[in-house]
């Protein structure tokens, strides 16, 4: 295949993912030429996206989607391949929505590079990790604290405090997806214990790098780009053809970059 079709395959076979990883966990409600995917018993809520690449979508389809979304109290959220059906991209502006582009990278099993982070240590957990509600932790600190890579106040003591307000049921559910293969997590480690975490999901032979996040306090170590590599590796390993993730922004692109992901096209994710 010529350049322009081995992408566009790419990008369908990363489509197919999209639809097909909420689809483990939640139903899936028809509403005009979007779908909506309603998780079934506990869990993080899912989105809305097309329900096929080249559909063409209103902001008058939008909100018939958020009206749903009132109805059944789940936040609204819509993310889908922006290279595909771009249509979209606008409706959600028309409906009220913040849109927001990301980098949509892929690594190609030659192209991975595990780097090593100085005084790190990055590993693939396992469900009896004693450090999984630290781990945890680690990301809700480092969302909260805003996307990007600047270094901030966040450190141990956020960390700590977060994990002691989890949901104890939420940390059981991490378990036992790692122990099903359900979910893949990775931590990185220095001598004050977790200080990143992240992970993948994966459906069909592809797989998504979620979640990545380092403590304010210690970014700018590397340790996000050996997170993701490590991740990588583990997927490759376990059989995955197909590893990709959405970068925030240009500059944590760049982040993952540095492990051998390159920029195949453009995800969009819509919220209020």
């Amino acid at each position: 295949m010529t350049e322009p079709e081995v992408r566009s395959d790419l990008l369908l076979r990363l489509e197919s993912f999209y639809d097909a990883v909420p689809r483990q966990g939640a139903r899936a409600e028809l509403i005009g030429p979007l779908v909506l995917f309603v998780r079934e018993g506990a869990g993080w809520p899912y989105y809305a996206r097309p329900v096929r690449p080249d559909v063409q979508v209103s902001g008058d389809d939008v909100r018939d989607v958020l009206g749903r979304m009132d109805e059944l109290g789940v936040p609204h959220q819509l993310e889908w391949v922006n290279d595909l059906t771009p249509s979209l991209a606008q409706a959600v502006q028309d409906a009220g929505l913040t849109l927001q582009l990301c980098p949509l990278m892929v690594l190609e099993p030659a192209d991975l590079v595990v780097l090593d982070a100085p005084g790190v240590s990055v590993s693939v957990m396992d469900a009896d990790d004693p450090d999984l509600a630290l781990a945890d932790a680690c990301a809700h600190v480092a969302f909260g604290a805003g996307i990007g890579t600047a270094v901030g106040e966040g450190g141990v003591a956020e960390r700590d405090a977060s994990a002691a307000e989890l949901d104890p049921a939420r940390v059981e559910r991490l378990r036992a997806g790692i122990r099903s293969g359900e979910q893949v997590r990775a931590v990185a480690r220095t001598d004050v214990g977790p200080v990143a975490s992240g992970g993948y999901q994966h459906a069909a032979g592809v797989a998504e790098v979620v979640g990545i996040g380092t403590l304010p306090i210690s970014r700018r170590r590397g340790i996000g780009a050996a997170l993701a590599g490590v991740l990588a590796r583990e997927a490759f390993a376990r059989g995955e053809h197909t590893v990709f993730l959405s970068a925030q922004d240009e500059d944590v692109a760049r982040v993952y970059e540095r492990a051998g992901f390159r920029r195949t096209g453009t995800s969009g994710i819509a919220e209020p």
